[in-house]
């Protein structure tokens, strides 16, 4: 069955902002340390966002896949390295990874149209 992966995007962050209304200190803490994580440095913004996809399919999660997809797309990745980050969790997760990796392709295909507008 296929998955809506922006239309889980914004699920998901609904449910985020609703968890940063029942425990703020730690979504504060964890936002913060996001910010920080994905900050530009010796590695760029969009090469966090694209490490951040490869482990997300690595470890199996759909929505951290939602959610680093949209990311690397916002932080300028296109189609290619995003499917190079793929091929490198691919690599480094084996078979499960084969499969989370087609969901991250799929993740890619719905929202490279919204990114155009």
């Amino acid at each position: 069955m296929a998955k809506n992966y922006p239309q889980l995007h914004e699920h998901l962050s609904d449910l985020v902002g609703q968890l940063q209304n029942k425990i703020p200190d730690t979504m504060r803490g964890f936002g913060q340390l996001h910010k920080a994580s994905v900050a530009d440095g010796a590695l760029s913004g969009k090469s966090k966002e694209l490490i951040a996809l490869g482990i997300a399919i690595a470890v199996r999660c759909d929505g951290c896949i939602a959610y680093h997809v949209h990311d690397a797309i916002h932080a300028g990745a296109s189609q290619d390295e995003i499917m190079e980050t793929i091929g490198v969790a691919i690599l480094m997760g084996g078979g499960p990874a084969v499969m989370y990796g087609a969901e991250a392709y799929e993740a890619l295909t719905q929202f490279q149209p919204q990114a155009a507008d």
